[in-house]
């Protein structure tokens, strides 16, 4: 059906909300903000770390969202790696797309390098050609270079790809880049948010996912 298809990560493919939760307590706390509820910091998850913190706190000095992201990494990054789960189907699926030759990438917010190493510990490294993290673009999501920037490493064109996310942004990004979208409702995000979108699939879990694509 496609030539390419990227995904988000969080929420899409993984679910990293405890090391994910345990960075926001430690960053906020460590800058003298209360600890935030598990609930308030998975409406943020697929921003950028200091959107986060501004939503969360009102505070926009790039300074203390600096230490923020800093204080973040100190606790998230090993837990990530390590204690990432996969949503149910996502090997399958990332395996079945390859095996049919259609180019795969993952297209977050979260590092790239620690996208890829939650990949190795789940033997998934090899399934997925490209990963373009927020290290790699000047311009997060919604905008749409870190799906142009993919799709030119795989060569392949709007018509012909695929962007799967679980946001907004997501189907932003994919509006914006001119790609096909398929939201996926593994976060927090209900199926009427991407409705103005008009995506051209909505899935309640990566199974009926994989079988839309054929896969």
């Amino acid at each position: 059906m496609f030539q390419a298809v990227c995904f988000d990560f969080d929420y899409t493919l993984g679910d990293c909300t405890d090391s994910i939760v345990a960075g926001f307590v430690h960053g906020l706390t460590g800058l003298g903000w209360p600890a935030p509820d598990r609930e308030t910091v998975r409406g943020t998850i697929g921003y950028m770390l200091e959107d986060s913190y501004a939503m969360l706190t009102g505070d926009r000095d790039p300074a203390r969202q600096a230490k923020f992201r800093a204080l973040f990494t100190e606790v998230a990054r090993e837990r990530q790696i390590h204690e990432t789960i996969l949503f149910p189907g996502a090997p399958e699926l990332l395996r079945g797309l390859r095996e049919r030759g259609v180019k795969t990438a993952i297209v977050s917010t979260k590092r790239g390098d620690t996208i890829e190493l939650i990949l190795e510990n789940h033997g998934l490294r090899d399934a997925v050609e490209l990963v373009i993290g927020s290290a790699d673009v000047k311009r997060p999501k919604p905008d749409p270079e870190g799906l142009r920037t993919a799709m030119a490493r795989l060569g392949s064109g709007p018509e012909d790809t695929l962007f799967c996310g679980d946001t907004v942004l997501d189907a932003g990004a994919a509006q914006n880049a001119g790609t096909h979208f398929a939201a996926v409702l593994n976060g927090t995000t209900g199926a009427e948010a991407f409705a103005p979108f008009q995506p051209d699939h909505i899935s309640p879990d990566l199974w009926d996912l994989a079988r839309w694509l054929g896969v």
